[in-house]
């Protein structure tokens, strides 16, 4: 099956010399929750504008659900929805106004809009003939995903939808981000939170200094990083950690309170706990830690999320 994205041998350029993009090879499988995460300035917001039809590549080619963006540029524009970071709006527009605005430019007939539904969907039908500068942030946003939506692409890159958002509007728009997902729609996440991309996708590829350093399953991703840690509190005080045959890194984090870090490919924990009891130290209470996503993007980018 053609994928819903693929890019080859992608390429840019600016002017005054700066590489954007340096030969991205990627698909994104039909029918996916696809995270695409870096560091700033790392190519993500050049790849997105490229694929809007807003920056023009230098080299290598592009293809929106099977069409490639030169070649057949209406189409692949047609086949997308791009929800972007900034809050742009016509401020003396209604939400109404403005998903019927974007529904035309689509060339969507009246009849077939679904203006009032997608309001409906995002929570702001309340709010429809409201002046769009009077909405606060989380509405914006809430606007912006359904602006995208109005020509039902089959494709949707939401470009950090939450950021800025309380708690609340970020559930809201999972939960709509999954609904989507469930009705067919391919999704393209960029997100700088992590858990985020681990909560909702099923792939992710990370692009640092403008190449792809990584592109699996998630799951996958995860078990890359192999360490563990146990945190114990102890029925006695400590001056000094403890020697852990075998672990990585082993801390006093109070005075009845130890981590100990180890590989969990040569280490078991039945093992550290044996240890620590020959040492001598009895354990009151233990909890342990596996990697996340935030340990993997750090291994491979060098840089805190």
């Amino acid at each position: 099956m053609t994928a819903a994205i693929r890019l080859a041998g992608l390429e840019k350029v600016y002017q005054g010399g700066k590489h954007a993009l340096r030969g991205v090879d990627l698909e994104v499988p039909r029918g996916s929750i696809f995270g695409l995460l870096g560091p700033n300035g790392a190519g993500k917001s050049t790849l997105i504008n490229i694929l809007a039809g807003l920056v023009v590549k230098t080299a290598g080619t592009a293809e929106v659900w099977g069409f490639d963006i030169d070649r057949h540029p209406r189409n692949a524009r047609v086949s997308l929805g791009v929800v972007p970071q900034e809050l742009l709006f016509d401020t003396f527009f209604t939400p109404w106004e403005t998903l019927e605005l974007q529904a035309g430019l689509f060339g969507v007939p009246p009849g077939d809009r679904q203006t009032t539904e997608l309001l409906r969907k995002v929570r702001l039908e309340d709010k429809a003939h409201a002046y769009a500068r009077t909405l606060s942030g989380g509405m914006k946003r809430r606007l912006l995903i359904a602006k995208a939506l109005v020509h039902r692409p089959p494709v949707v890159i939401l470009d950090e939808p939450t950021a800025g958002v309380d708690i609340e509007l970020r559930q809201m728009l999972w939960d709509y981000v999954r609904e989507l997902h469930a009705a067919g729609t391919t999704i393209v996440l960029t997100t700088h939170y992590l858990e985020e991309a681990e909560e909702l996708c099923d792939r992710i590829a990370i692009v640092n200094h403008g190449r792809i350093v990584v592109n699996t399953d998630k799951h996958e991703l995860l078990s890359r990083v192999q360490e563990k840690r146990i945190d114990l509190v102890l029925g006695q005080d400590l001056h000094a950690a403890p020697v852990i045959a075998g672990a990585t890194r082993v801390e006093l984090t109070g005075e009845r309170s130890l981590s100990i870090v180890y590989d969990k490919t040569r280490l078991q924990a039945g093992a550290v706990l044996a240890q620590v009891r020959a040492a001598g130290l009895s354990v009151v209470d233990v909890s342990t830690r596996e990697a996340d996503l935030e340990d993997v993007f750090l291994q491979l980018t060098g840089e805190p999320a």
